[in-house]
């Protein structure tokens, strides 16, 4: 499985702009980290939770014949840590899949297929979703450089500069300048609670102080006594 290294100590956390962050989705197509960078912006999952999704566990047509219909989603419930740890039940999560994601990873399975078949008996078949050319789990060292070469010719972006990490902490700043609740944000990148993600996300969550602020300007407006 894709083993995950530890992160630099002191290094300052930052996201995607909406502009680069369309910049860099738009860069990928064609690369092989394409569907990897699609589904971490716009599903936040996490690294270790990417290395070890398997196709058992996604859905791309859904189940539109329950009641109510369950849309395509992926079963985030796997992930590799250094550490050994397993997932809490709070970050094992179903995520309802964007478009874009239904559409990446149809494209990646295809891909996969070519590769099965190129690799031939050399092919290790581990039913992982992102893998080797050969099918073998991917490693983080792998995935970081591959990520980079992804982003080499997009504008606005230096790859040097970036890590596939990032990419969750894009998507919850995307999130928050849309408005979208710290509670639903939690609950999206898998946290035990609000205070989680307002200390690993600080930088990217909108203060509460201004959100406030806006939405009642929004509601009342200025003073109409005042000049």
């Amino acid at each position: 499985m894709c083993s995950v290294p530890q992160g630099q100590a002191g290094r300052p956390s930052k996201a995607l702009t909406f502009a680069q962050a369309e910049a860099v989705l738009k860069g990928a197509e064609g690369t092989s980290m394409h569907a990897y960078i699609v589904l971490a912006l716009l599903t936040g999952a996490r690294t270790e939770e990417l290395c070890a999704l398997t196709w058992d566990h996604v859905f791309l047509k859904g189940r539109p014949d329950m009641d109510p219909p369950q849309p395509p989603h992926i079963a985030v419930w796997r992930s590799v840590r250094r550490t050994g740890g397993t997932k809490t039940r709070k970050s094992r999560r179903t995520l309802a899949l964007p478009a874009r994601c239904v559409e990446a990873l149809w494209q990646q399975f295809g891909d996969q297929g070519w590769d099965r078949l190129a690799a031939d008996d050399k092919w290790e078949e581990h039913g992982l979703v992102f893998s080797s050319a050969v099918g073998k789990p991917l490693d983080a060292a792998n995935v970081r450089r591959a990520f980079r070469a992804a982003l080499k010719d997009v504008d606005g972006v230096d790859e040097a500069e970036w890590t596939p990490r990032e990419l969750r902490h894009s998507f919850v700043s995307l999130l928050s300048d849309r408005g979208v609740p710290l509670e639903e944000i939690s609950r999206l990148v898998g946290h035990s609670g609000t205070a989680v993600t307002e200390e690993v996300y600080r930088k990217q969550i909108r203060p509460v102080i201004q959100t406030g602020a806006v939405v009642m300007d929004g509601i009342f407006g200025a003073d109409p006594r005042k000049p």
